[in-house]
């Protein structure tokens, strides 16, 4: 893959690298339209081919939070077409890496030395380059290490970065301004967080020395004195991504075993630390024949107030849902800012309606004891609601915002979770916790 040897830094370089894009895919929807007047027939596939293209290889070159916006994007299968889930899905561990050069000049700048004269072998090329940063291989010793190198000028362009992407994301999404701006705010956050690697350093020992007791799942060493704002330095660990690892066709059991083991660590992380990895897309995580897994890059960590937990979950109590529950239904639907007092009736109805139909959805395997995330009936439903999501009129002309921030990463954990999941066709034992249990043995009793 051809390396950058420079990534655009200043707000006027990167402001004309997204108009050049727009006005690149602008011309795609002229000539598409333009061949439909002749062939009434074609097919809309080639024009989101051709803008996925366009669009990847502008954010590719540009890196940081743009780059990391379609990442989001590519997690989130009901969001968008399939060319463009396919093509932003590479920002996961395959965009183009930095050039060397680059990689010396942000050594010296934030440890003095260049990278041999810190290791005593050290990659010209990297192993793995995605959205924020990109990993070089490492030896101090009989140390091998993984060491991660931030992108020039990430961190200042964030906020002009969003605010450039917003209107691509409008279309794109296919949803109102207001309601994006409402959890933009969210995003921002966690984006300048994740540029921070003396943030991620220290989340990555706690979380790391809080999850080690769980079986078969492996962190690694970090080392603080090796690491700095835009460099961090941790053991190497060995495994495949998702993809090269199903390659060898394991057996289902073996599968099954990594699938609950998945589960089960972002169980303990939700509801015991209640703070989370929040970015589990495929390039995170290792996976091994003996069905240990390594989990990586704690950049990306949601802490889950507490109000917001409890109603959140509440959400996949079942009782709620009964009719006769209608006053606790609507008072939860209000903490979560799903319903709202200005409402009139047949908004009301159409939100109500709209949200019950969505939890259920989403929320379907917190009601079986065991659940089997391989099937594809189950997906092709998630699919669709999204497709009715994007499609909507009433929903994109809605003029209040729907629902709490806090929601975001945590929904994005779930929908990257289930989807790893169904990759695996993995049936998991799906752990609740006591709270969750005793409200559905009380739904059973009283039914």
């Amino acid at each position: 893959m051809k390396e950058l040897g420079k990534i655009p830094t200043g707000k006027i370089q990167r402001a004309m690298k997204f108009a050049t894009t727009g006005a690149k895919v602008g011309g795609n929807y002229v000539s598409h339209y333009s061949k439909k007047l002749i062939d009434p027939k074609r097919p809309r596939t080639e024009l989101e081919e051709a803008n996925a293209q366009e669009i990847y290889q502008s954010l590719s070159e540009l890196k940081g939070s743009a780059l990391k916006a379609a990442q989001m994007i590519s997690m989130n299968p009901d969001w968008l077409p399939a060319a463009y889930r396919q093509k932003f899905s590479l920002s996961q561990y395959s965009a183009p890496p930095l050039s060397y050069p680059l990689v010396v000049k942000t050594f010296m700048e934030e440890l003095g030395k260049e990278p041999t004269m810190i290791f005593d072998e050290f990659s010209r090329n990297a192993v793995n380059a995605a959205s924020i940063g990109q990993v070089h291989l490492a030896r101090r010793g009989e140390q091998k290490l993984a060491v991660k190198v931030q992108y020039p000028g990430v961190g200042d362009s964030v906020m002009t970065d969003l605010k450039m992407v917003r209107p691509l994301a409008i279309r794109l999404l296919n949803v109102n301004g207001k309601e994006l701006d409402h959890f933009m705010d969210e995003v921002a956050v966690k984006m300048l967080e994740e540029t921070d690697y003396g943030l991620e350093l220290s989340r990555s020992l706690e979380i790391s020395a809080a999850c080690r007791h769980l079986e078969g799942i492996d962190f690694p060493e970090y080392y603080p004195e090796l690491s700095a704002k835009r460099v961090l330095t941790m053991d190497w660990l060995d495994g495949e991504h998702l993809r090269e690892f199903l390659k060898r066709k394991p057996d289902q059991a073996l599968l099954d075993l990594i699938g609950q083991r998945l589960w089960d660590c972002f169980h303990f992380q939700i509801h015991h630390l209640r703070k989370l990895h929040a970015d589990p897309h495929p390039g995170n995580f290792l996976f091994r024949e003996d069905g240990s897994i390594g989990i990586l890059d704690f950049g990306c960590v949601k802490e889950i107030p507490d109000d917001f937990y409890t109603n959140y979950f509440s959400l996949v109590r079942q009782d709620l849902l009964d009719p006769e529950n209608l006053d606790a239904r609507d008072d939860l639907f209000s903490r979560m800012g799903f319903l709202y007092d200005h409402d009139d009736a047949e908004q009301r109805k159409f939100f109500t309606q709209f949200f019950i139909g969505m939890i259920e959805l989403l929320a379907r395997p917190f009601h079986a004891d065991r659940f089997y995330f391989g099937d594809r009936t189950y997906f092709d439903e998630i699919y669709a609601f999204g497709e009715r999501v994007r499609r909507d009129r009433d929903l994109r002309d809605n003029k209040t915002v729907r629902g709490r921030k806090d929601a975001i990463y945590i929904d994005r954990t779930y929908f990257g979770l289930y989807h790893i999941l169904h990759d695996l066709n993995a049936t998991i034992k799906v752990t609740k916790p006591a709270w969750l249990q005793e409200a559905g043995a009380s739904q059973a009793s009283a039914g």
